[in-house]
């Protein structure tokens, strides 16, 4: 998964793979292959190489973007941006006409199901709830229309770029 965060007043292009508690991830031109465990809620243990590094992670009440992500004892303010989200914003009017799909970011487990197939749908509208490492990411419903189908019910495991739901 590609994501941009912004730390202050930096910002990080980030490439994040996920598989079965290993973590490569790739942070400009460095890369990190770390195994990851949560110790408890948002706290945790990233070992890389021989030195086990603790990271706490807590969502800002106002945001569901920013994060104040506290290691070695410091604490830095964090916002995620996913640039296909970006992007979807500035070509919006290319899901005016046809059927958008909507697809899974990242591999993760299907939380919630908000509307079932044949209900219409704003743009906007959540309509999947996928949980990935703990955080919960609401898939929204890029245009209105009406939910052709929808793939998955809450429980199912999905793969990066899965089709979890239909919009015409």
């Amino acid at each position: 998964m590609k994501l941009k965060a912004l730390i202050g007043d930096r910002e990080q292009e980030l490439l994040i793979k996920l598989e079965e508690g290993r973590i490569s991830a790739q942070i400009g031109n460095r890369v990190y292959e770390l195994e990851v465990r949560e110790i408890e809620r948002d706290c945790y243990l990233f070992f890389l190489h021989h030195n086990v590094h603790e990271c706490r992670v807590s969502e800002r009440p106002a945001s569901k973007e920013t994060f104040d992500v506290t290691i070695h004892g410091r604490s830095h303010a964090v916002t995620i941006v996913d640039p296909k989200r970006l992007r979807s914003g500035q070509n919006s009017d290319r899901h005016h006409h046809g059927v958008a799909e909507i697809r899974a970011p990242m591999p993760g487990k299907v939380v919630r199901v908000q509307t079932e197939a044949g209900e219409t749908v704003e743009k906007g509208a959540g309509v999947i709830v996928v949980e990935a490492m703990k955080m919960q990411n609401e898939m929204k419903s890029p245009r209105a229309g009406i939910v052709v189908s929808i793939n998955v019910q809450a429980g199912d495991t999905v793969n990066a770029g899965d089709v979890l739901a239909v919009i015409e």
